[in-house]
């Protein structure tokens, strides 16, 4: 019997499933990838509302023009200092926990920003930026989960179901800045801010069902105990970065240049919202192309679309142009974005290493909207 037993030592908060490895845990194989959709699609709605306020609403805050995306990189800091607690907390206290934490910190700072921007304050403002942040750090987690266990092609499905789900932010994201504006005609932006917190409280409803250390499929997962090999790592992350560098610089200085060519602001924030659903929508297709390609393929064909999107948007004068290139630029991260997760999965890495990952991702994302706030 103890053979079968796994030896876990018990902790506080901690719940500790007694069962052999490899036996499915009931009802885990049919709720374990439905939870870890729904929760990586509302952590990326709650994302998307906030980018949608952070930039004009810093602009109208801050005490110097210099000081305007200072908001949106708090919340890039906060994204890429979630990434190793959120690792921690994964291996210690499994899903339950720690994505429950990470919703918290987003519930807590879309009120900080709500109450923030009805105040007129800035300091509170970066402060809830921030908090958004950490919970965007734990929801980054929700793919690598999603490609854990099982083999190469069921994790590529599995990644591109939970992947692609959060397309439906780009769809849902702008109506519900609309009915914000509707209910709320005198502060436009405190509406979004509430609306972001709201989603976080769903996704902190979520996380109450995910059952701790059980895979997508009901397979509880077996976390290495070993430290894993950087260089294993290095090229996967090298790519991704690359394309979140780009993604980054590409995406925050379109909206200058689409109002410096005559494109009214209805326009521009359309635009943006259809650049936000290419920006996962290539998730369903990426199980079958990296069946066909491979992972490292898949990431290399996404950073080859960023670099062609960087070239079509340099040129760009008119609307269409423009949301042919945001577009382009889109899908081009979400395959690098994707297929590095997968290539990265192959050696079965440690959160630890898979949270280094994320670092330089959000690293690369921080230089790539400091060069977009220089040019």
């Amino acid at each position: 019997m103890k053979s079968l037993l796994p030896e876990i030592a018990a902790r506080a908060g901690r719940l500790v499933c007694f069962c052999p490895p490899g036996v499915p845990v009931e009802g885990a194989q049919r709720r374990g990838p439905v939870l870890l959709a729904a929760g990586f699609a509302l952590s990326t709605l709650s994302q998307t509302l906030a980018l949608g306020i952070l930039p004009l609403a810093g602009a109208l805050l801050a005490p110097r023009p210099a000081l305007a995306t200072l908001p949106y990189m708090a919340m890039l800091v906060g994204a890429a200092v979630a990434t190793f607690p959120a690792s921690v907390l994964l291996d210690a206290f499994g899903r339950r926990a720690s994505f429950a934490l990470g919703a918290s910190h987003g519930v807590a700072g879309g009120l900080v920003l709500a109450w923030a921007l009805t105040a007129g304050a800035f300091i509170p403002f970066c402060l809830g930026a921030f908090w958004l942040g950490v919970a965007q750090g734990f929801g980054l987690f929700y793919r690598h989960e999603a490609a854990m266990g099982g083999g190469a092609m069921g994790r590529a499905m599995l990644l591109g179901v939970v992947f692609g789900s959060g397309a439906l932010a780009g769809l849902v994201g702008p109506a519900i800045l609309l009915l914000g504006a509707s209910l709320m005609p005198l502060s436009v932006y405190a509406p979004a801010a509430l609306a972001a917190a709201l989603v976080q409280v769903l996704v902190l409803g979520l996380a109450m069902f995910f059952s701790p250390h059980a895979a997508p499929g009901g397979v509880p997962v077996a976390v290495p105990t070993v430290a894993g090999d950087w260089r294993e790592a290095l090229a996967p992350t090298v790519v991704g970065a690359a394309a979140w560098f780009g993604m980054t610089a590409l995406m925050l200085s379109a909206p200058s240049a689409m109002m410096a060519c005559g494109i009214p602001a209805a326009g521009v924030a359309g635009l943006l919202a259809w650049h936000v659903v290419a920006m996962y929508a290539p998730g369903f297709g990426i199980a079958p192309l990296a069946h066909l390609i491979g992972a490292p393929a898949t990431a290399l064909l996404g950073l080859a679309l960023v670099v062609f999107a960087r070239l079509a948007l340099g040129g760009a004068e008119a609307a269409a142009s423009f949301g042919g290139g945001l577009v382009i630029l889109a899908m081009g991260w979400s395959l690098a974005t994707a297929g590095a997760t997968l290539w990265l999965q192959r050696a079965h890495p440690p959160r630890s290493l898979l949270a280094l990952h994320d670092l330089c991702l959000l690293a690369a994302a921080l230089a790539g909207a400091w060069v977009a706030t220089g040019t």
